[in-house]
């Protein structure tokens, strides 16, 4: 059987890391469907598990990497034949289960979404986990009746993955966009992606009443801690946040009197287990109404022999926008 190459992480020591290893298909967890991986993506979850900076890994050795797209090389299930291009993000990819910093792929064929028809297998991990996540978090609120006519839709962490892919499909659909910064240097990019204003995190004052000036109809925030806290007072009424990250901190001080004196909706956003039918619904949408015109701009590809060196700015909050990992995938 010929060997492949993938980024396994390990624990030594009591301290996870990850290095190149040469693997067959058996030495890959077990699954119905195996992909030829074409790319994959750069996501901060992959950053604390192949560094250990989180306690993400859930089982060691591990493959790597959240996100793969590529063509079906062999499948037991009859959804799919050799040939399919496919996607697979989330579940337990690349925490408990190998993931797809990896030539070769092997997944349980439920976790498996055909390449919907507009997306090519590189614009799919352009998008992966962060640009599903996004896409999840605007339909969660627009399910939740935030339409542009509603106001203002404030995006934190504005630079990052999900935030600038966020900024762009809010901004198709026609709302009013407000990016939340921290990154003064930034401000021309966000404008291009689509956003109408910025506020420096700095010049922000968040005050300490239960509730502050309403100003948002909705928001996606990626930062959690005292600016989740703050949007919760500064909701409009009937107003929703999306909730998908703590790069701020993973505690929440807030009282109950936005909830029950605006009617706030507060949305936790986990994509990796999004059930299968919203998941793929999400994918269609994200390869129409909800795709981001601006693909190219946000994205930089790297090597796959190169991704690693990516972690550490990743972790530094130095990048913006989306890495896709250049796959050679075995033959």
């Amino acid at each position: 059987m010929s060997n492949f190459t993938a980024y396994r992480i390990f624990e030594e020591g009591g301290k996870s890391s990850g290095r190149f290893v040469e693997l067959t298909l058996e030495d890959l967890d077990p699954g119905e469907v195996v992909i030829n991986a074409q790319y994959s993506s750069l996501n901060y979850k992959d950053a604390l598990a192949a560094t250990g900076a989180g306690k993400v890994i859930r089982r060691f050795p591990c493959v790597g990497g959240i996100d793969v797209s590529g063509v079906v090389k062999s499948s037991s299930d009859e959804r799919f034949k050799a040939g399919d291009e496919v996607l697979v993000t989330g579940y337990d990819m690349g925490v408990a289960h190998d993931g797809g910093f990896s030539e070769c792929v092997r997944v349980p064929a439920d976790w498996v979404v055909l390449l919907p028809k507009g997306l090519t297998a590189f614009e799919a991990m352009s998008i992966g986990t962060a640009g599903f996540t996004a896409a999840l978090s605007i339909h969660r609120m627009e399910q939740n009746e935030i339409t542009p006519e509603k106001g203002k839709v404030i995006v934190t962490g504005a630079t990052g993955g999900v935030s600038s892919l966020g900024i762009q499909m809010l901004a198709q659909r026609g709302y009013h966009v407000v990016a939340l910064t921290s990154k003064d240097s930034e401000h021309d990019y966000l404008k291009s992606l689509g956003a109408k204003e910025i506020m420096e995190r700095k010049d922000v004052v968040m005050g300490t009443r239960p509730l502050e000036k309403a100003l948002w109809a909705g928001a996606m925030d990626s930062v959690g801690g005292e600016t989740l806290a703050w949007l919760t007072r500064t909701m409009q009424q009937n107003g929703a946040i999306a909730s998908f990250g703590n790069a701020g901190g993973i505690e929440l001080h807030t009282t109950v009197l936005p909830f029950i004196l605006r009617g706030i909706h507060l949305i936790g956003i986990d994509s990796a287990a999004t059930v299968m039918p919203l998941r793929r619904k999400i994918w269609e949408r994200l390869a129409s109404d909800l795709r981001p015109g601006m693909l190219a701009q946000v994205t930089q590809i790297v090597p796959f022999t190169e991704f690693p060196q990516v972690f550490p700015m990743m972790l530094q909050g130095k990048l913006r926008g989306r890495s896709v990992v250049e796959i050679k995938h075995a033959g």
